[in-house]
């Protein structure tokens, strides 16, 4: 898997009516909207999120996931697709795999580096007991976030305070956010590079569209990066 930028953008975006990527992961983006007709109004959103993880892991960066309860089983979830593998085997680039011993290099896989905010249970109760709950998120987010990375916050309602809190740091540190949330206009949205805004309202219908929506982003940057 080579990582280039010869199909990017502007500031590493793709320009939402105009987008320019390989053609297994636009079929991973018309499949989605062929099968969830719903998220077509969200399809340049959907796009826009897309080239930003592009051009983030095109530089080296990395994603941080963040989300509560279903929403942290969703951020665990995406981080399995992206570090491990998804559709297809990822073959590691050459020079990588000669400074490993054969039998790994065989058999490891090219990783997308991600990290889920919701799984460290050690640094999450710490900060959750010694700072706030509220705060846990953005404690992990001030110490892991890099200029250029993304941070993909994950609340059905957008109302989540840590989900929130940890987008404020992120941003501070240089990351761009991307939000998955509900139809409702939200205070997480407004502080998201791009918002997500699947249109159901109810909690188990959102994580629905939000499963769907990341399938086909984990899908397409597979792809796209390989």
């Amino acid at each position: 898997m080579v990582l280039k930028r010869d199909n990017f953008g502007s500031g590493g975006l793709f320009p939402p009516d105009a987008v320019a990527m390989k053609a297994e992961a636009q079929e991973a983006f018309d499949g989605l909207f062929a099968r969830r007709p719903e998220l077509s109004g969200i399809r340049k959103d959907v796009l826009s999120a897309f080239g930003m993880l592009v051009s983030a892991y095109a530089k080296g960066r990395k994603v941080l996931v963040c989300g509560n309860g279903g929403s942290a089983a969703d951020a665990e979830h995406i981080v399995g697709e992206l570090l491990n593998k998804f559709k297809r085997h990822r073959p590691l680039p050459p020079e990588l795999a000669a400074r490993l011993p054969p039998h790994l290099a065989s058999k490891l896989e090219y990783p997308l580096a991600a990290v889920s905010l919701s799984s460290m249970t050690g640094v999450l109760t710490a900060a959750a007991n010694d700072i706030s709950w509220d705060l846990a998120f953005a404690q992990q987010a001030l110490g892991l976030a890099d200029e250029g990375d993304v941070l993909i916050a994950i609340s059905t309602s957008g109302k989540s305070a840590n989900c929130i809190a940890a987008a404020e740091a992120a941003r501070a540190k240089g990351a761009s956010v991307i939000a998955f949330t509900g139809a409702a206009p939200s205070p997480l949205a407004e502080v998201a590079d791009v918002a997500l805004a699947v249109p159901e309202r109810e909690t188990f219908k959102v994580q629905e569209l939000h499963i769907s929506l990341y399938h086909a982003i984990c899908a397409a940057l597979e792809a796209e990066l390989r």
